[in-house]
């Protein structure tokens, strides 16, 4: 998964090379951080060599973190330490380590460290999240890496009660937010969420199979979401059940609510269509 960015920083860890030195990114930019920065993500800073380490390097652990099982067709395509099961098929495209089960198609395209089960067609896009379908646009004619973008992301959840809850990324119960990447002050999202809640159990008003199918759509600028949502379909006891964009810091979620005493699996198909100027 892609590393969030941690409250108050505007950088963090984007790759790890197969000595453990860590490289960090603003969104834009990569180099290599400062002492506060290393040690505020907990990373080992070295003031002799101005090195930010995530391990020790021995020769054992060259031997077995290795990338295996990638295929790559084409120039100038680079895959970091730990990269396995990923596919290739075009030009300049790279894939950060610690990654795997991704596919890059075209030119000039990216997949994120520590992000799984991607996909990145057309150029200059890139996946921050697992599971993440993108179709870069060109970037303005190859101004940056996701500069004009779109993609697609599932997320599931359940809820029992009331309370906004956000939903899991690709399924994963340890990640709820969605990363956005840096210069936040520079970039518009547009989404479009469709979302469906169908009832499982529960002791209150209502019956195993209630359902809601809502849409729900908006732009996004800084940590601010404008957006509208409508239910396209209701059947049964449905009321209060609705879903929205929310924010972790400098990332995005989307959160559901339903009804007390309700059970609800939820499942949402989130579409995003970025632009950074």
């Amino acid at each position: 998964m892609a590393i969030p960015y941690l409250t108050g920083y505007f950088v963090k860890p984007i790759s790890i090379d197969g000595i453990g030195e860590v490289t960090f990114t603003d969104g834009t930019n990569e180099f290599p951080p400062n002492q506060q920065q290393c040690e505020a993500y907990g990373y080992k800073y070295d003031r002799a060599t101005g090195t930010c380490s995530a391990f020790n390097y021995t020769s054992n652990i060259a031997a077995n973190v290795i990338n295996e099982n990638n295929n790559i067709q084409g120039t100038q395509n680079t895959t970091e330490t730990g990269t396995n099961n990923t596919y290739i098929m075009g030009e300049s495209n790279a894939v950060r380590g610690f990654s795997r089960n991704n596919i890059i198609i075209g030119s000039h395209n990216e997949i994120s460290a520590e992000v799984n089960n991607a996909a990145v067609l057309g150029n200059f896009g890139i996946a921050r999240n697992a599971g993440q379908i993108v179709f870069g646009g060109g970037g303005f004619n190859g101004a940056g890496k996701g500069y004009a973008q779109s993609s697609a992301i599932t997320l599931t959840g359940t809820t029992t009660n009331n309370t906004s809850t956000a939903l899991f990324v690709n399924g994963n119960p340890t990640v709820k937010t969605i990363s956005m990447g840096g210069d936040l002050d520079k970039k518009y999202i547009g989404y479009e969420a469709a979302l469906i809640g169908a009832r499982t159990g529960g002791s209150a008003a209502g019956s195993v199979g209630d359902r809601i199918f809502l849409t729900i759509s908006g732009i996004i600028f800084e940590t601010t979401a404008n957006e509208s949502s409508a239910a396209i379909v209701q059947v049964g006891t449905v009321s209060g059940w609705t879903g929205l964009i929310d924010f972790d810091g400098s990332n995005m979620e989307f959160s559901v609510t339903g009804a007390t005493n309700v059970n609800i699996s939820w499942s949402c198909t989130l579409n995003l269509y970025e632009m950074r100027i």
